[in-house]
């Protein structure tokens, strides 16, 4: 398995795997065009986070986002662990695994405080896979509010 960054090349991979993640887990369909734009974001300010992809034998199979944020209790950053997708033909395989490993040692390597992800409360397999690999459910519940956008289109 060979994990790599992603790259300009990967925007329709990205794109479909974004959009399939989120019907599978949500039930939304999302917008190609904001997706596509919001994919471009990572690319265009590297500041924001970036994307690793997954290989098998030359195929792409699975992704993941990291973003970041900042901790003033801790002097350091979190590292978001987002958008991950697996290929279904290639679920229960490392996939996810490796692409962890790899964040993590990224993370260790820039000096990062931790790393963290959220879940869909349902999402009992994603569950599983993250405590196994030694990850802890937090103490915090998820809150949010969407804003008007002068352009969402």
């Amino acid at each position: 398995m060979l994990i790599r960054a992603a790259t300009p090349d990967d925007t329709s991979s990205l794109l479909a795997w974004n959009a399939a993640m989120a019907w599978e887990t949500e039930h939304k369909r999302l917008d190609p065009a904001v997706l596509e734009r919001g994919i471009a974001g990572i690319f265009e300010r590297p500041q924001r986070g970036f994307y690793l992809v997954a290989e098998r034998d030359g195929v792409a199979v699975g992704s993941l986002m990291v973003t970041y944020e900042w901790s003033d209790w801790r002097c350091g950053d979190f590292w978001w662990i987002q958008s991950v997708y697996v290929a279904p033909e290639a679920r229960r395989g490392g996939v996810f695994r490796a692409l962890y490993a790899a964040v993590e040692q990224r993370a260790a390597a820039a000096g990062a405080v931790g790393l963290r992800l959220y879940v869909e409360t349902e999402n009992a397999n994603a569950q599983a896979t993250y405590a196994g690999l030694g990850m802890q459910r937090c103490h915090y519940f998820m809150y949010e509010s969407e804003l008007a956008s002068a352009d969402k289109s």
